[in-house]
């Protein structure tokens, strides 16, 4: 049996391009970039390329970025470092009520510790809502964070207008853009943001392996005490090969960014096409237009589409729903777009990726529909 990935958003595989280019640095160029010998320098080298190649990807300046251990680490950086630094200026926290755990698990435990947190309703397509982000702004706001497209359902946040209205008060704006990048055109000057995270594991390159963009005269507060590396805000021998791999995944991803992005949407479309005439009463999550290419999340009434998934070995994807001890929760994130429930727990995530073939897709609408109507059946006896 040929198993079929189609949870992209989860993780990626570490592309050729990528792992070619690391392999050196786990073997003869192992040397520490603090280092003033020649295995030292050419490791330093290689850190500094690759910060070079994220900066490119991100339209900024080389020092702007910070290597982290991946994107989880970036979010509570930019987060935790951004409240702690500016807390003389007030203590107030903004985020959506989609944000991904690795948002707001920081900023519940930043809320227990003096920091009073808002959230910001999204509307039924999953787009924040500016006016009532702008009522909830007080004068000890200190920073807003907004996912820049949502890990579930694809929905891009308007985070250009985030920023200006935050710029008009004085507030840092954080974004988590660990789904968009290598989906999306990413440029931090457009986007007018002053932190932005990545995920290393979400743009083919390995686990363990991120950067956050810090722009230039932005107070954070230290992460990682120790020596002086990462402009002295993260100490900690860097992760050579990782780093390198983080790169020259960024560079593969701006370098092929429309040509990846077409055929991420052409599978996407394909499998949504297809599902939409093998079954009735599919009802799609998020925004029709404004999402990244890759994301496809349907529901279908009345069923329980986890465990029809746990059933069908065959394909890797993600629902939902999830069930514990036997009872079934739902997404946060389709409670928040206020998805009724009987689609909810019929929900299907589809993430495609540049792996991804119209045969998968084609065996994919197959087994999934065929799923779903046997299940209306059993249902209806």
């Amino acid at each position: 049996m040929k198993l079929i990935y189609l949870d992209y958003n989860a993780t990626t595989p570490i592309d050729r391009e990528v792992l070619e280019a690391m392999k050196p640095y786990f073997e003869e160029q192992f040397g520490n970039p603090s280092s003033s010998h020649w295995y030292g320098v050419q490791a330093k080298e290689a850190v500094e390329k690759a910060r070079s190649r994220v900066a490119d990807l991100l339209n900024c300046n080389s020092r702007e970025i910070i290597f982290t251990s991946g994107g989880t680490e970036s979010n509570n950086f930019a987060i935790k470092g951004a409240a702690l630094a500016n807390r003389h200026k007030g203590n107030h926290i903004i985020i959506s009520s989609i944000e991904h755990p690795a948002v707001t698990e920081v900023c519940r435990y930043l809320e227990i510790n003096g920091f009073p947190l808002s959230y910001i309703p999204v509307d039924e397509t999953g787009v924040i809502n500016l006016k009532a982000l702008e009522k909830t702004i007080t004068p000890k706001t200190v920073i807003i964070s907004v996912m820049h497209a949502n890990n579930e359902v694809g929905t891009i946040q308007p985070i250009k207008e985030v920023a200006s209205l935050a710029r008009r008060h004085g507030i840092i704006v954080h974004t988590d853009a660990a789904q968009s990048a290598g989906k999306a055109k990413i440029d931090v000057n457009e986007l007018g943001v002053d932190l932005l995270s990545i995920a290393g594991h979400k743009i083919y390159a390995p686990k363990g392996i991120g950067a956050l963009y810090v722009r230039e005269g932005t107070r954070l507060e230290k992460f990682m005490h120790g020596a002086s590396h990462e402009s002295n805000m993260r100490a900690g021998t860097e992760n050579v090969a990782e780093i390198v791999g983080l790169g020259k995944a960024c560079e593969i991803a701006k370098r092929d960014l429309e040509k990846n992005c077409g055929h991420m949407r052409r599978m996407r479309d394909r499998l949504f096409n297809g599902l939409k005439k093998r079954t009735s009463d599919v009802r799609l999550n998020g925004h029709p237009e404004k999402r990244i290419p890759n994301t496809l999340s349907v529901g279908f009434p009345d069923i329980n589409a986890s465990r029809l998934l746990a059933e069908m070995e065959e394909i890797a994807a993600s629902t939902g729903s999830a069930c514990h001890t036997g009872v079934t929760t739902v997404s946060g994130v389709l409670v928040a777009m206020r998805v009724p429930r009987k689609y909810a727990m019929g929900t299907f995530r589809f993430s495609t990726g540049r792996m991804t073939t119209e045969e998968e897709i084609d065996r994919t609408i197959e087994i999934i529909s065929g799923a779903v109507e046997r299940e209306r059946i059993r249902l209806s006896m």
